[in-house]
């Protein structure tokens, strides 16, 4: 087969370097030594691996935990909203979705938030802490259900963006071998978060009223995101990382796609576990106080489960773990959550599962961004990550409603039965779209591999190496970068080649 069919690069480099030049390509292959060089003539950036990057580490770690881990208590307060009729004449409906709107709110503030970040990931999160805490304080002295959604809901998830926003992109700078992990521990803010502010909360509801509580909220989880957003420190320069809200070519690629239809799926799992488990223990008869602890043992698997699947995902590959768990987690579902109400002990089960479905549904928040840099790379990781967020606000927003529409009513057993068949449903599919990515995956390594093969060749035979002269050095790297952007895209291409496909995803590799 011709070179032109394989998408070669061209061994005539003169012709290459006279065409326009483009910035460099955000191809997943060697991205330290290709993608993080700012311009072809330096050295190629190389993350320090450690070092203040486990500052940094534990900066997410307790923004996530005074963001998603607030988030998480909703089920405390719609406890409370419910047994109290706190808003009259608001449904249980509307009420879910105020959960899912703060969500799906921090989700569709993501561009702004990106694109905000060309200001600095300070600048952001200062925003975020802003916005995170007058939604608080100002939901306290909220009586009306518009007052609710506006303080809850929407201010609430606009903070929760911002916050988000400004500290995802910044482990994955700091670490390569260690990404994985790196990551994950940040991500277990969340569900330490959720693990302390689920039973603080409460305690403080119980003694000094909803009003303090959310106050109270407000001042220390303020406090903690500003030490936290002074102290932690960016890498954007070194890796050249450019904050485009839209990158309208990634929409172009299909490995893309399959990575946003996972999320897609995932998230319809993960926010019908995160509301639904207090609920779903009362309807089988439990206590307020049983389906309160539930929901805080979920947060405490998270917590726990999460360093795990990032230490085990940099040791047996990003894209082979993301998938497996992500299954995993789904088969839980049906193995244990469902059948949790026949047994003589139902507390039992359902903490069993809580614990271990918790450190599984958040496999996505675990691995969503060293994911991200494996297929896109670094420098695009920002704008990928934006559509992503973008992309996930329709099932954030509609999961927890969708279960409580599938609520068999008139019934004594199964009530949530379609609600949790949706949810395993959903794992299940998202971890198969993975696979796919996994096998595309495959490919685009092999394909780069041979034309990196070739391109040595070819650079020995053109004596590149035992040139003297600086300029005609320069000259040479130049138009090399240009073959690395043609070879990346080619690269690419043929790791979409239909007769291999169905083998490289069965092939035993870490990816």
């Amino acid at each position: 087969m011709s070179d032109k069919e394989y998408g070669q690069t061209p061994t005539n480099l003169d012709s290459v370097a006279q065409r326009p030049a483009s910035p460099p390509s955000s191809s997943t292959i060697d991205h330290e030594d290709v993608e993080n060089s700012p311009t072809p003539t330096k050295e190629a950036d190389v993350p320090p691996n450690g070092g203040y990057g486990w500052v940094c580490i534990a900066c997410c770690f307790w923004i996530n935990a005074c963001t998603w881990g607030i988030n998480s208590t909703y089920g405390v307060f719609l406890a409370y909203y419910l047994s109290h009729n706190y808003f009259p004449h608001t449904s249980y409906l509307a009420y879910a979705f105020v959960g899912g709107l703060s969500i799906s709110m921090a989700m569709l503030v993501a561009p702004a938030a990106t694109f905000a970040a060309r200001y600095g990931t300070k600048f952001v999160l200062h925003v975020g802490i802003f916005l995170e805490t007058l939604s608080l304080i100002g939901v306290s002295f909220a009586h009306k259900n518009w007052q609710l959604i506006l303080a809850q809901g929407l201010c609430f998830g606009w903070g929760m963006g911002f916050l988000f926003v400004g500290s995802v992109g910044v482990p994955p700078q700091w670490f390569t071998t260690k990404r994985s992990i790196a990551n994950a521990i940040a991500a277990a803010g969340s569900g330490c978060g959720g693990l302390i502010w689920s039973l603080s909360t409460q305690a403080m509801i119980d003694n000094l009223g909803l009003p303090w509580a959310f106050r109270i909220l407000g001042i220390l989880s303020g406090t903690i995101n500003l030490i936290c957003a002074n102290v932690i420190k960016d890498r954007n320069k070194q890796v050249g990382a450019r904050h485009k809200a839209f990158d309208w070519s990634l929409l172009r690629r299909p490995e893309f796609w399959l990575v946003q239809a996972w999320s897609w799926f995932s998230m319809f799992g993960y926010v019908i576990l995160l509301f639904s488990l207090a609920s779903y223990a009362r309807a089988i008869g439990l206590s307020a106080g049983q389906g309160a602890t539930v929901s805080a043992i979920f947060n405490l698997g998270q917590m726990l489960g999460r360093p795990f699947i990032g230490l085990a995902s940099d040791r047996w590959g990003r894209i082979n773990l993301a998938a497996f768990f992500s299954a995993l987690c789904g088969v839980f579902c049906f193995i244990f959550w469902i059948p949790s109400e026949l047994t003589s002990s139902p507390m039992g089960l359902l903490t069993f599962f809580a614990i271990v479905g918790g450190a599984l549904a958040g496999t996505f928040w675990t691995t969503i961004a060293p994911l991200g840099a494996e297929v896109v790379g670094l420098r695009d990781l920002p704008s990928a990550l934006s559509w992503t967020w973008l992309i996930m606000v329709l099932p954030v927003t509609c999961a927890e409603p969708i279960a409580l529409e599938l609520r068999r009513n008139n019934v004594v057993n199964f009530i949530y039965l379609y609600a949790q068949i949706f949810s395993g449903g959903a794992y299940i599919a998202g971890s198969l779209c993975l696979w796919v990515l996994r096998g595309w995956k495959i490919g685009e390594i092999e394909e780069a591999g041979r034309l990196k093969a070739n391109e040595e060749k070819r650079r020995e035979q053109a004596g590149i190496y035992n040139n003297a002269e600086a300029n005609h050095k320069n000259r040479e790297e130049a138009k090399n970068e240009l073959t690395r952007e043609v070879s990346a895209a080619s690269a690419r291409k043929q790791g979409w080649r239909p007769r291999d496909l169905l083998r490289r995803m069965l092939t035993p590799k870490i990816v």
